[in-house]
């Protein structure tokens, strides 16, 4: 098994693992950081893909708690299911009594001749070419100090105006800082920078609070840089929804990834 971007641990049971949450897996303003959602969702993803294994199909996670610095989180996997090739599986993943995500999936592979894809990369500048884009808080030692982002379309921390971006959509290359495998885990890290696009769509210094998060795997290759296209579909009633698709550098469709969130708009860029 590749590397973790978190501190997953077994235990002498294997259906329950667990997490410790350190700063360097949270977001949020100082005395107020949580575990960020997408680690969530990978470290479920990590604990039922170990104990089942077998490699992600889909997985959708529901955003119930927060999970503060310094506490634990018990990851308990379920699988109603066990089939020839995939597996059911159900995570909880709490704080004591207190649920903080609950995540289904399916996992396994069967045999086949088929590999295709129909959706196409959109054009995009190679990372190389494209600005870094610093989140106000990548100095801090969290999440975001160990991700790197370089926008090829769009307006990605400071840089809105107040006026709406017209398609709603735009592209960023993402990639950790330290050297860790793009895997089915990562993907679902990545994923969770939906709420970003809210801020670029509205032309405001605005993001949200996901609700749930769906990830579905087609196909991981390796890369360095992962292409993450953020569509925000429509904002309605103080709720957003938005989709990701995640390409490779080579225009590999390796995953698509959709959202519902809370949407907060804020007076300074500095409070997003």
């Amino acid at each position: 098994m590749a590397k973790l971007f978190f501190d997953l641990h077994a235990t002498h049971n294997p259906h329950r693992w667990y997490l410790p949450v350190e700063p360097a897996i949270c977001v949020g303003p100082p005395g107020k950081l949580f575990m960020f959602g997408g680690i969530g969702m990978a470290s479920a993803v990590a604990a039922m893909e170990r104990t089942c294994e077998r490699p992600l199909i889909w997985a959708t996670a529901q955003y119930l708690s927060y999970a503060r610095p310094g506490s634990i989180v018990d990851i308990d996997v379920w699988t109603p299911v066990e089939g020839k090739y995939n597996t059911q599986a159900r995570v909880v993943s709490h704080v004591d009594d207190k649920e903080i995500i609950t995540v289904n999936a399916a996992l396994g592979e069967r045999p086949s001749e088929f590999s295709q894809q129909w959706i196409q990369a959109p054009d995009a500048p190679p990372p190389e070419d494209c600005d870094p884009a610093e989140h106000w808080r990548s100095a801090d030692d969290g999440l975001h100090s160990r991700i790197e982002v370089r926008v090829a379309k769009g307006r990605y921390g400071r840089e809105r105006d107040g006026n709406p971006e017209t398609d709603g959509r735009s592209l960023l290359w993402i990639r950790p800082r330290e050297d860790f495998a793009i895997d089915a885990t990562m993907l679902a890290i990545m994923a969770d920078f939906v709420p970003s696009g809210v801020g670029n769509a509205l032309g405001k210094n605005a993001g949200g609070n996901s609700l749930d998060n769906t990830l579905r795997i087609r196909r991981i290759v390796p890369t360095d840089w992962v292409l993450c296209e953020i569509r925000i579909m429509g904002v309605h009633g103080g709720f957003a929804h938005g989709q990701m698709y995640l390409y490779s550098r080579d225009g590999e469709l390796m995953a698509t990834a959709s959202q519902s969130l809370i949407v907060r708009v804020r007076e300074r860029a500095e409070d997003h």
